[in-house]
């Protein structure tokens, strides 16, 4: 959780011009935070199907060497994927706010 909230954070500071701009073009803030959770939510299909894969595959490999380990348990993989879905959403979620309270002048202003 703490690192997605880092790297989600520093990209959020990485566009706050961006942010200020839209904000003074006249973009409310549920469409700045629906733009930051959008591009949160893209990241986290990328590692989720990146995660998921590696998993099953590791998985598998490792059944002829542990007892009792089956090499595809969905309850356990949905589990995981949802738990985890969750943690990014409230990870995601604080940046996206502080991106949508930016000041527009003083987000123009630090460039």
């Amino acid at each position: 959780m703490v690192g997605r909230y880092g790297v989600i954070s520093y990209l959020v500071s990485r566009r706050r011009n961006e942010f200020g701009i839209r904000s003074a073009l006249g973009s409310d803030r549920a469409r700045i935070i629906t733009l930051v959770m959008r591009e949160a939510a893209h990241l986290l299909m990328i590692g989720s199907i990146t995660g998921a894969a590696i998993s099953v595959l590791a998985t598998r490999s490792a059944s002829s060497f542990l007892f009792g380990l089956e090499s595809w348990d969905p309850p356990t993989l949905v589990f995981a994927l949802a738990s985890l879905s969750g943690v990014a959403a409230l990870a995601s979620f604080l940046p996206a706010f502080r991106a949508a309270r930016l000041d527009p002048v003083d987000a123009l202003r630090r460039e």
